[in-house]
């Protein structure tokens, strides 16, 4: 893998595969986002990058990384985005606070709070497992009789 020495900073170029967002978008939100430009969504997403350039010692360019959203949800409900927003903003005070603006990486993270206590009443992963385990036996159920 390449390294930068410290000084560098590698531009961020986002690719252009959307459709982890387009998936997570209800129609409601995708006809709201076409008839009124300038509307917002909120939502969480996962960058994982894709290719790099500008690393080596003798090339002139500067150092870039292609980026794709591979993971994404949008916030369904004002009551989401509201907490989506708070939990931005508590990141941000934390850099801010920490002298960490403008440092590259995860950053802290102290939001957690914030989101454990307005999402506290949606399904763990593991209820949603089960979910699913308790769907896939129905479906194979209405079959065997």
């Amino acid at each position: 893998m390449p390294k930068l020495n410290p000084a560098q900073t590698p531009e961020i170029k986002l690719d252009t595969a959307a459709a982890p967002v387009e998936v997570s978008l209800s129609p409601e939100q995708r006809r709201g986002l076409f008839e009124r430009p300038g509307s917002t969504v909120v939502a969480i997403v996962e960058l994982t990058s894709k290719s790099y350039t500008g690393h080596a010692d003798d090339e002139d360019k500067e150092p870039q990384v292609k980026v794709r959203i591979t993971s994404c949800e949008v916030a369904r409900s004002d009551a989401e985005a509201d907490t989506l927003r708070e939990a931005k903003r508590a990141m941000w005070r934390a850099r801010r606070m920490d002298g960490t603006l403008d440092e590259i990486g995860p950053g802290p993270r102290d939001a957690e709070s914030v989101i454990a206590d307005a999402f506290g009443e949606y399904p763990t992963e593991s209820e949603y497992q089960g979910y699913q385990r308790v769907k896939a036996q129905a479906e194979r159920d209405q079959f065997v009789r």
